[in-house]
């Protein structure tokens, strides 16, 4: 999930680092394009527990045993667009590796809410990274890929 393209930068490098599909979650309600009113919508969905509708679908989800997840951190978490990704989607038994872009709180409380979310799933160690260097993060990518057993 990237609203501003800065997540999905940082999928891209994944992908090039260690293959795999790559899909975009997005809901059917869309944000408004100011920052601040964006913040504001996704505060009072968080606030209300609410789970967006899902615009796409992942074909074939049972065929995937890795399941890199992607994020900005929204108000201390995922978006609730995510959640509802993670929700409607059965996870048991397969490794989630999350990755987040933010302004300054790191995974915040994802990798709980995550763990939560998927108790039957494997949830490993996240990456964090700062949404204004995430374009420019390649080697922090790639260490991190190594760190969790990825690449060599």
């Amino acid at each position: 999930y990237s609203r501003t393209g800065n997540t999905k930068s940082v999928a891209d490098e994944i992908q090039k680092n260690v293959g795999g599909d790559l899909f975009e979650i997005k809901t059917t309600n869309t944000y408004p394009e100011e920052h601040k009113a964006t913040t504001e919508q996704a505060k009072t969905e968080k606030n209300n527990n609410f789970r967006p509708q899902l615009a796409t679908q992942v074909a074939d989800f049972s065929s995937y045993d890795v399941v890199f997840v992607g994020y900005p951190i929204w108000w201390g978490t995922m978006p609730m667009g995510v959640f509802s990704f993670l929700e409607q989607n059965n996870f048991a038994g397969k490794t989630v590796i999350p990755f987040c872009t933010h302004g300054g709180s790191g995974l915040g409380e994802s990798i709980s809410d995550i763990k939560k979310t998927l108790p039957q799933a494997n949830v490993v160690q996240g990456l964090a990274l700062s949404g204004s260097n995430s374009r420019s993060s390649q080697k922090e990518i790639a260490d991190w890929l190594k760190n969790i057993g990825l690449v060599k």
